[in-house]
């Protein structure tokens, strides 16, 4: 699976790609976790990851980018080292979702959708992160952080220092 079109995947996402694509029928059938080792390995997912994608699995890039477009799990911008995902969902804005949002961009001085100066944290608002019953929550990377209340945030975000 080398490609030479200046824009490669590593040795070791190769070899996770080999073995994702021997658990599925056809090689589009792959295209969700192809996208997460894509991610995983670009941080995000670009039109250049989009077309290596696409060349990878044998599939047009026009449809690779419709599903990575359609699902908010895959970033399609630049993120922070901590991308920090704050359910917006009927459950945790019930338990005051709309607080965390404000004590967070109060905190980071960055409005949802940006990243800081620094390069530290992206805050977004995504539709659900599945854990209505210790809402209010918020992912940071792959860790969940449930039950949030505005004092625990400052706690949460010195601990990422």
């Amino acid at each position: 699976m080398g490609f030479n079109m200046g824009f490669e995947f590593s040795k070791k996402s190769i070899d996770k790609i080999k073995e994702t694509l021997l658990k599925y029928p056809e090689k589009e059938a792959s295209l969700l976790p192809v996208l997460h080792i894509a991610q995983d390995e670009f941080l995000y997912i670009s039109q250049d990851v989009i077309n290596l994608v696409a060349l990878t699995l044998d599939i047009h890039p026009s449809r690779v980018k419709e599903v990575a477009t359609f699902y908010t799990m895959y970033n399609k911008k630049p993120v922070g080292k901590y991308h920090i995902q704050l359910c917006r969902n009927i459950s945790c804005s019930l338990r005051g979702s709309s607080n965390i949002k404000e004590q967070l961009e109060k905190i980071l001085n960055i409005k949802a959708g940006e990243t800081t100066s620094d390069g530290k944290f992206t805050l977004s608002t995504v539709e659900c992160l599945g854990a209505c019953g210790t809402a209010p929550v918020m992912q940071i990377n792959d860790k969940y952080y449930e039950n949030l209340t505005t004092d625990s945030l400052k706690t949460i975000l010195d601990s990422l220092s």
